[in-house]
């Protein structure tokens, strides 16, 4: 396929700025055999069944985005791309010239060492943990689309509920919709909750660039424990189904099947590049909670491949024509995984 076949028009004013006042007031659109229906989201509970599980991605993000002085006097802009441990992080970092190995960067009362590159990014040290400088210094790395600075409630309103373990530079967006009170309604219903977490890097908004073919995905570290796998099989053997909240759980799931050389779905922790496209086969997932994404973008790509290329672009359409809401604080999908995608599961 071509990367014009992933393209839509967009309305600018249809993209979010701001979330809802409260979470489960965004709308809902379902993709299913017999085309699409509008729902609040809070009606998603309608739609799993009791032996279901939700598996949810536990990440934190972080105040990634950082403004600095080099010690030559220049400006610098960092953002986080990961933490590589307690005082150590890498960094995109906009600065005039490039910086050289064991020169510094200020940031507030902070001093950062370049400790060397690894391709594009600057591999900074600091003498305080990374996290607390973070925390103090820092601003929400929002999305370049959403074209405003982070103010006080997005502290809080781009994170999910159940967040917990902090890494992340983006929203596992998908979670954004849901409340504790919904959470708790889904368990009542009979549903299980399972965590997993994947953390989100920079290079979650990297354009494809020419061909899809040579496209290289960026790289994101994600962690699955027992306990998920336990309500992960618990699910299957009452035949209930995996729902995936977000992208990021689905290619958590699908890269721990598809690296694990007994075919099987483990406890595991990794690395993942895996590139989703149309032609991919799902042994795992098999429904998808899932914002809207951005033209051309991989995570469309991702969708297609899931519920189907034509359900998913006419339910684009659809979504425009009635006024929804787009990316990160915007309205979301729900996805049936299509036939087309792939009928092996695998072992848990």
């Amino acid at each position: 396929m071509q990367l014009s076949d992933f393209d839509y028009t967009l309305p600018p004013e249809l993209i979010a700025q701001y979330p809802p006042q409260v979470r489960t007031d965004s709308r809902l659109l379902e993709v299913g055999p017999a085309g699409v229906s509008h729902h609040g989201f809070a009606e998603i509970i309608e739609l799993i069944e009791p032996n279901d599980v939700l598996v949810v991605n536990n990440t934190r993000v972080v105040k990634a985005r950082l403004q600095g002085v080099k010690d030559t006097g220049g400006s610098a802009e960092l953002l986080l791309e990961r933490l590589l441990g307690e005082y150590e992080g890498l960094f995109q970092v906009r600065v005039s010239k490039p910086i050289k190995p064991g020169r510094t960067i200020t940031v507030g009362r902070y001093e950062l060492t370049n400790a060397g590159r690894s391709d594009q990014f600057y591999q900074l040290r600091a003498q305080r943990p990374m996290l607390e400088i973070l925390d103090e210094m820092g601003h929400v790395p929002l999305p370049p689309y959403i074209e405003r600075p982070d103010e006080g409630p997005d502290h809080e309103r781009y994170q999910t509920v159940y967040s917990q373990v902090p890494g992340a530079v983006a929203a596992p967006t998908a979670g954004l919709h849901f409340s504790e009170a919904l959470l708790e309604a889904i368990r009542a219903k009979g549903a299980e909750i399972a965590e997993v977490t994947l953390h989100v890097g920079a290079g979650t908004f990297q354009p494809v660039r020419g061909d899809i073919e040579t496209h290289t995905m960026h790289s994101e570290v994600y962690a699955i424990d027992e306990d998920a796998i336990g309500k992960i099989k618990a699910a299957r053997n009452h035949g209930g189904r995996v729902v995936a909240v977000g992208t990021t759980v689905v290619r958590a799931l699908e890269s721990a099947a598809a690296n694990n050389p007994k075919g099987r779905l483990e406890a595991t922790i990794g690395e993942t590049q895996l590139f989703i496209q149309p032609g991919f086969n799902f042994r795992v997932v098999d429904a998808l909670i899932t914002n809207f994404h951005l033209p051309r973008s991989t995570l469309l790509m991702l969708v297609c491949a899931f519920a189907g290329f034509t359900p998913v672009m006419g339910a684009y359409r659809t979504a425009v024509s009635a006024g929804y809401r787009f990316f990160s604080y915007g309205d979301a999908m729900w996805l049936n995984r299509s036939a087309e995608s792939g009928e092996e599961r695998s072992d848990v």
